[in-house]
């Protein structure tokens, strides 16, 4: 009784401080003799809990018309279930919902696209096996006045007006998760929506195109939409936001100006505490690690994919080497040769610690100390329906998990929780499914799940992306401390802060060539950005046209497929 009592005395405290700021703004317009904005979007006392977790504990938030407002919080925090239920697809279990100050009930995502709520998920929901057009066109419905003949058209203007280059006519399943995000943005901005819900909006962008993606959502207010946006990028948050929300462990914690804040005082409003930084020891190389590239060109596979062009790299034993560049300019493809997806007809074109890699399987390559974690830990890190042993298995079956054939359950089930307890997993054991860990955890659980199993060569892929700003400094770390053990790391990112922070050398791909590695500490943010826009590709060794197919007069390439 005593817990209840506390807790309600907080609520009431939470409340009375919120009624008191939105009375004091009220006052405050009064005595300019102006009228207080009705609210966009009210929420009053939101809650939803499930078996094991209070996710949202009497939550309250206001958004008003033309505002840029700022939901922050670690994984798990409860910003993804609060965003549902704006959004129809969770019913809560109590509070209200007030939409231009009339009290409703978003009883489905249907209901909240009436209303004129749009919202961009940070996990997509797309149909793989359709275009990029026909996924938008299901998304209108078959009364929307935008769809059909004129989609196409309509798809080009406002991808070329936000700066979101897409192909109508390319089928999902051929695309990387960065060009997949586009297509989640695209589609929502093409309903014209009152309140534009944002995810992690900018990791696919460069950071030239997200200033000029930020002067289209500030436009977008101008204009009276409200954004919700939700970013682990605490700068951004800074540079767009008129008002942030903070959240921790499913309740308000924080109430701001992000524009008054600095990013240590928001992380700690987040966190509780300090913002961790990734700690530099030196390396101790171990000579056998390494990850080697020689002149590698692969035609890609799909006629929307890019063609790799005379790739050259190279990542030696206790040193990482980033990969920087705008999703969709071959990363997908390198990705696929490099873990053994796609095998190559030249064995030497790829080198794994000492070893001619490149007709060898993901299998084979894993056999010689190789460990990969993919960019989409939903879609290709993980299998969703499955307990975290069962996951576990997925790649580290050679390590003690089997016997003769057989699966030792109770060695998966050690080595999940050994993950779990190494890097901080929030989860409830081994049996717990995968779909029940927020994005950060989940994340942090294929990492563990890699490094645990001792590489001497590692592959990460977007790492951090969508990840909070607590799980994205334990997971640099990692990485960190597996390069001090000596192990060659290569980091595929396009989060230049990121790279700069554990990188001892970056490249960059654009339009599926490979720059030469330069030393991180001689490098910036700026530099590495327009690099990103292809400024390395000199005009005479410029790639494939992809209207023709040619390669400018050149020979094909000379690395195929395997046989």
């Amino acid at each position: 009784m005593r817990r209840l009592a506390r807790c309600a005395r907080g609520l009431a405290r939470r409340r009375c401080c919120a009624n008191t700021r939105a009375a004091d703004a009220a006052q405050s317009l009064h005595n300019l003799g102006m009228q207080a904005p009705v609210p966009r979007l009210q929420l009053s006392a939101i809650t939803k809990t499930y078996p094991s977790v209070v996710a949202n504990d009497a939550i309250d938030l206001t958004v008003l018309p033309g505002e840029i407002h700022a939901v922050l919080g670690e994984n798990g925090a409860g910003k993804s279930t609060l965003m549902k239920v704006i959004c129809g697809i969770v019913k809560p279990d109590a509070g209200s919902i007030r939409w231009n100050g009339s009290l409703v009930k978003i009883a489905n995502p249907a209901q909240a696209r009436a209303l004129g709520i749009g919202m961009v998920f940070q996990h997509f929901s797309l149909f793989e096996t359709l275009t990029v057009a026909e996924n938008i066109e299901l998304a209108l419905g078959a009364g929307s006045q935008k769809a059909g003949a004129g989609l196409d058209e309509q798809l080009r203007a406002i991808s070329d007006r936000y700066g979101l280059p897409l192909d109508p006519r390319r089928h999902i399943h051929t695309m990387s998760a960065g060009e997949r995000q586009r297509v989640e943005i695209v589609r929502c901005l093409l309903q014209e929506p009152a309140l534009l819900i944002l995810d992690e909006p900018t990791s696919v962008l460069t950071p030239r195109a997200a200033s000029k993606f930020f002067e289209t959502l500030r436009r977008l207010a101008a204009e009276g939409c409200s954004i919700l946006y939700i970013s682990h990028k605490l700068d951004e948050i800074r540079a767009l936001c008129t008002r942030a929300t903070v959240l921790r462990d499913g309740r308000v914690t924080g109430d701001c100006d992000p524009r008054q804040e600095t990013a240590q005082s928001l992380a700690k409003m987040m966190i509780g505490g300090d913002l961790p930084h990734p700690h530099h020891r030196a390396a101790t190389t171990r000579g056998d690690g390494s990850l080697a590239v020689r002149g590698l060109s692969l035609r890609a596979d799909d006629p929307f994919g890019t063609d790799l062009v005379d790739i050259d790299l190279s990542v030696r034993g206790g040193e990482i080497v980033g990969i920087a560049g705008v999703s969709g300019n071959g990363q997908q493809e390198l990705l696929a040769a490099l873990s053994g997806e796609r095998t190559v007809g030249d064995a030497g074109a790829i080198v794994i610690n000492g070893t001619a890699a490149g007709r060898l399987d993901a299998g084979e390559r894993r056999a010689l100390g190789f460990a990969f974690v993919p960019e989409d830990r939903m879609e290709r890190g993980a299998v969703p329906e499955m307990s975290l042993a069962d996951n576990a298995l997925l790649t580290a079956w050679r390590h003690e998990l089997t016997l003769g054939g057989t699966i030792r359950i109770s060695a998966a089930r050690e080595y999940a929780k050994a993950i779990i307890a190494r890097y901080s997993v929030k989860a409830s054991g081994p049996e717990a499914i995968a779909r029940s860990l927020s994005g950060g955890n989940l994340q942090k659980f294929i990492v563990g799940r890699e490094m645990l199993q001792g590489p001497r060569a590692m592959i990460a892929a977007q790492p951090t992306w969508g990840v909070d700003v607590g799980a994205s400094a334990q997971i640099r770390q990692a990485l960190i401390d597996l390069r001090d053990e000596g192990v060659a790391v290569l980091v595929v990112s396009e989060e230049l802060d990121e790279l700069l922070e554990i990188c001892d050398r970056i490249a960059v791909i654009a339009r599926g060539r490979l720059s030469a590695a330069i030393p991180a500490r001689e490098s910036d943010a700026e530099t590495i950005g327009q690099m990103m826009s292809g400024s390395f590709i000199s005009a005479e060794n410029a790639p494939p046209d992809a209207s023709t197919g040619s390669l400018n007069g050149s020979t094909m390439p000379r690395t195929t497929d395997a046989p």
